[in-house]
């Protein structure tokens, strides 16, 4: 069992590492969160692949800033609640049920709580 869940947490930091790394690229879409979860994944799978991801040239900075001081830039901060209000905004305008919008407003205001309380850095 502590096989399968070793490759199964490996393999979903696989997943996380490529959607971070589209992430950097597409507007919108959270790389850093995604690399963060990668590299907790491979710190408890693979320290090489941790390694790799940590000193890796574009992808390690944001990753390591993060696990030295917690900290959230102001503008990313930002970013992040801006886009809260959007797509919340975007889902309520194109229809969805009242179970989703309430879904989608508790994890939006649980995140935002966790954003506003990280130090900025």
């Amino acid at each position: 069992m502590k096989v399968l869940w070793r490759r199964a947490l490996f393999a979903a930091g696989f997943v996380f590492l490529v959607i971070g790394a589209i992430g950097m690229i597409v507007p919108m879409l959270p790389g850093t969160v995604f690399l963060i979860l990668a590299a907790w994944c491979f710190a408890r799978t693979s320290p090489r692949f941790e390694a790799w991801l940590l000193n890796h040239r574009y992808l390690g900075p944001s990753v390591r800033r993060w696990q030295e001081t917690g900290a959230i830039p102001p503008i990313v901060k930002l970013f992040a609640l801006a886009s809260f209000v959007g797509t919340l905004s975007g889902t309520w305008y194109f229809g969805a049920p009242p179970v989703v919008l309430g879904v989608e407003g508790a994890v939006f205001a649980a995140l935002t709580v966790f954003i506003v309380t990280r130090p900025s850095g």
